[in-house]
């Protein structure tokens, strides 16, 4: 967003400099229109670059995301009634007009700095810690609500999410999921958003909202056809600030071909912690009144939920474990 008060010192140095020399004011214009366009370019991103702590190797200027580390030409926001269409190279805006999209052509890294070529696979290397459960047949919908945490109390410029989510686990190409993000979206702050990874190496997330300790959001994934259907093809994802009332959505999401049998109740991902105190204060984070439901939109009593202990060789170590229990998912940290 342009502030006011830089858009008036914009102008007020085009003034000067145009009273001084017609040539300067004329590459004075040019620099500032092209920064105006560059803030209103749909692709102009809001993500937070990876910083100092970035592992080695990952080039500077990337912004980290739920999926790793990826050129910032490679994520996409999408504003409210804005659709990713099934190939993942078009953008359908709200007024039904159609927009091509590069596919991505960078690198990504994983949490750990590794290499990922571009158009492969997502991975949940970040992962943490995690709870999840699988299927034989696929989920129609998950939802879940959980309270933003504290901030942490220090800042070493590291990432968090906190997250459920769906995928498929015989073929993983792409994962839904509403995410609680601190320093993702908004620098040193919490907000959410609705991701959808990685159609044509494109990650793509619907309008960030900021949110407030204490309040809170509920996160929804539900397919968008009719019961009985196995393998929908398009999703909506909600994730909703319920202390307020506002929402974020990617609605009709591609599914990319996927059969979504893998769900996850909760998950923390995590970039660039260098102590515990980068994370919330609070010590864990609970998934509440979880709902997971089959293809026919009948809920599963009880999913199963299981937590692996994937924390081990983990620096810091920060009492990493949780819980589970058919309704719900806690996260220690």
């Amino acid at each position: 967003m342009l502030h006011r008060f830089q858009l008036k010192t914009s102008i007020r140095t085009v003034t000067e400099d145009s009273s001084t020399s017609a040539k300067n004011c004329t590459v004075t214009v040019a620099a500032l229109s092209l920064f105006l366009t560059s803030l209103v370019s749909p692709i102009a991103y809001a993500q937070v670059p990876a910083g100092p702590n970035r592992p080695a190797g990952v080039p500077e200027g990337y912004v980290i995301t739920p999926f790793g580390y990826f050129h910032p030409s490679c994520v996409r926001q999408l504003t409210e009634g804005e659709t990713l269409l099934a190939d993942g190279l078009v953008i359908q805006h709200a007024d039904g007009t159609l927009e091509n999209i590069p596919a991505c052509d960078y690198p990504r890294y994983t949490a750990s700095g590794e290499i990922v070529t571009a158009g492969a696979s997502p991975t949940i290397n970040g992962w943490i810690e995690s709870a999840n459960t699988i299927t034989t047949t696929s989920y129609g919908a998950l939802t879940a609500t959980w309270i933003v945490p504290p901030g942490p109390t220090s800042n070493n410029g590291q990432t968090l999410y906190f997250f459920p989510g769906l995928e498929d686990i015989d073929d993983v190409v792409s994962i839904i999921q509403p995410v609680l993000g601190w320093n993702s979206d908004f620098e040193a702050a919490w907000g959410i958003a609705s991701w959808n990874c990685c159609p044509s190496g494109i990650t793509v997330e619907s309008s960030p909202m900021r949110v407030s300790t204490g309040n809170e959001i509920k996160g929804i994934i539900r397919n968008t056809c009719s019961a009985g259907t196995p393998s929908c093809s398009q999703w909506d994802v909600t994730s909703e600030d319920v202390s307020t009332g506002h929402s974020t959505r990617l609605s009709n999401t591609p599914s990319e071909g996927q059969t979504f049998n893998w769900a996850f109740g909760g998950v923390l991902e995590a970039y660039n912690v260098v102590q515990c105190s980068d994370y919330p204060s609070n010590g864990s984070l609970t998934f509440l009144d979880i709902a997971l439901y089959d293809y026919n939109f009948d809920r599963i009593s009880n999913p199963g939920w299981s937590q692996p202990n994937s924390s081990p060789g983990l620096t810091p170590q920060c009492g990493y474990g949780g819980s589970v229990a058919a309704k719900q998912v806690t996260i220690d940290y």
